[in-house]
């Protein structure tokens, strides 16, 4: 059990780590490093800019991918009693509006490279100011200048934007640091994070957390985890987006108490430039997604890496396959533990064992102080083996969806929050999970899990990734079809049927297969099934 929280606020808890471990390296990017003293001082200054506009429990949104201003932002935001709301940098401007407005957000701190996103849809939103920061201004120096020139006039990554009255971030930490900054005592009952979960039903809600739920998922891991993990000693490669609750709460702010350097990647997509930067750390903690591990796997220059200090991979997100996970044995000969949340669970509620010996398929064990049960659809527990809805309880469920009333009792019902994967446990206790409720495939009755097909079809060394869906037939309900991306074109689709027969029962056997270059990913590089069934 979890018991009493050591702290009142998820700002007393970062604070205490800026002061313990306040002349050691936090955050990293593009070489340059940020201490846990510097984090602090540059937070208390843009504490003190917000709180002279704005009111305690105000939301600030804030819009840009991993750099140094991110932790600043976060933590600056919740030392000034402000809520705190991640906006993912790739929206649309209709996402964006959708957002701004929902949460009700006062400001805005957004990266040059999207504010032209921004300023198509300001006037119709509540936000009365802009912070705008750019992606060389922290590195600062002549490197940062020279950076800040490349990405603007020759890269030409920054389109043309129109935002009067923005304020450049290094500005407001100018102006802050000579106003006064009044500390705010949150409660542990007060929300700290307005965290969007991506649209996968409709129209994105904000999930409401409190200061309790994210201070007692950071303890919850950390029990979890502390064997493994020494003070001062980690260095934590971060290539998620820190606004997205996974790298949010496991890199953040848990690795924050061990007092971790945390590297910032600011753009995992280019893959080489990610091996490059990987190549000079002594990283010893990494966590990822699967197509971040799978493509790691397949680019040049990894296998070469040093990971003589590496001892922990951790992913989430969405299923680790089978394949990826013995290909990162073999090459890093570190076991890829796998570990189950959801932005509504903030997000950590089950984790492998740690150490873990060997990929085992399932997504681990209740983490302490949660319950998780497999129920059905009337909210009746489910024997062992029996695949139904995994329901969590624990104190890193949120309060609900803010503002929507049905649907938070639509999602939490007598207790126990509904996460619409289908899931089993075994007699050892360990979940895994099936699939999402809604991606499941009816082929002549049987209930088929596009995870299991893919799993297998990935196992074809000429198979990069791959997504599997239903599409409607006439003899029997739904049949398979899978979307390949393959290594060399001599791959068919009588050679990947056949691999999967291999592997399959026949009813689960895609009957269609349909090459493509890339699938469609979310921000976090979960592939997208509704746009391929769309």
């Amino acid at each position: 059990e979890v018991g009493d929280l050591p702290y009142q606020s998820v700002a007393d808890m970062l604070l205490d780590s800026c002061e313990k471990f306040k002349d050691q390296p936090a955050y990293v990017n593009f070489g340059k490093s940020m201490t846990y003293g510097e984090l602090d001082s540059r937070s208390r200054d843009l504490a003190a800019y917000l709180q002279a506009h704005y009111q305690t429990g105000d939301a600030i949104a804030i819009m840009m991918p991993n750099v140094l201003q991110y932790p600043i932002a976060v933590l600056g935001i919740l030392r000034a009693g402000m809520v705190v709301t991640n906006v993912n940098p790739l929206y649309t401007p209709r996402e964006l509006k959708h957002q701004l407005n929902d949460a009700g957000a006062k400001a805005i701190i957004v990266i040059e490279n999207t504010a032209c996103t921004l300023s198509e849809v300001i006037a119709e939103t509540g936000v009365q100011q802009v912070i705008t920061a750019t992606i060389g201004e922290m590195v600062g120096g002549l490197k940062g200048v020279i950076m800040d020139f490349m990405i603007k006039r020759v890269k030409k990554m920054v389109p043309p934007f129109n935002l009067p009255g923005a304020v450049k971030f290094k500005q407001a930490l100018k102006q802050g640091a000579k106003l006064k900054h009044t500390p705010i005592q949150r409660t542990l009952d007060d929300i700290a994070f307005l965290q969007y979960t991506g649209g996968t039903t409709g129209v994105s809600k904000g999930a409401m957390l409190t200061h309790r739920n994210m201070v007692a998922n950071v303890t919850q891991t950390k029990l979890w985890i502390s064997s493994e993990i020494v003070d001062q000693e980690e260095v934590v490669i971060t290539a998620l987006p820190l606004y997205h609750i996974f790298a949010l709460t496991a890199n953040c702010l848990t690795f924050c108490i061990y007092g971790a350097k945390n590297v910032l990647i600011t753009n995992p997509r280019d893959m080489p430039g990610f091996v490059k930067e990987l190549s000079q750390h002594k990283f010893t903690v990494l966590t990822g997604v699967n197509t971040l591990f799978n493509g790691l796997l397949n680019t040049p220059g990894f296998e070469d890496l040093d990971f003589s200090s590496f001892k922990f991979t951790l992913g989430g997100g969405m299923a680790v396959q089978k394949g990826t996970a013995t290909r990162w044995k073999e090459v890093t000969g570190v076991t890829l533990a796998e570990a189950y949340g959801l932005t509504e669970t903030s997000p950590a509620a089950c984790i492998n064992a740690i150490p873990l010996d060997d990929y085992n398929g399932t997504i681990g064990l209740p983490i302490p102080s949660t319950d998780c049960q497999i129920q059905d659809d009337d909210g009746n527990p489910l024997p062992i083996g029996e695949p139904g809805e995994l329901c969590i309880r624990g104190p890193q469920v949120m309060l609900g969806y803010l503002n929507r009333p049905e649907e938070t009792a639509k999602t939490i019902v007598n207790g126990w929050l509904k996460t619409g994967d289908v899931a089993v446990m075994d007699e050892q206790g360990y979940f895994k999970i099936v699939d999402r409720k809604k991606d499941m495939i009816l082929v002549s009755g049987f209930n088929v899990y596009p995870n299991e097909i893919e799993d297998a079809a990935c196992l074809h060394e000429d198979i990069i990734e791959c997504a599997a869906i239903g599409i409607a037939d006439e003899k029997s309900g739904e049949i398979v079809k899978l979307f390949v991306v393959r290594k060399n074109d001599s791959l068919d689709e009588q050679a990947v049927i056949a691999h999967c027969r291999t592997h399959l029962t026949g009813y689960k056997v895609p009957k269609l297969v349909e090459f493509r270059d890339e699938l469609p990913k979310t921000n976090v590089g979960k592939i997208l099934r509704k746009d391929l069934r769309e």
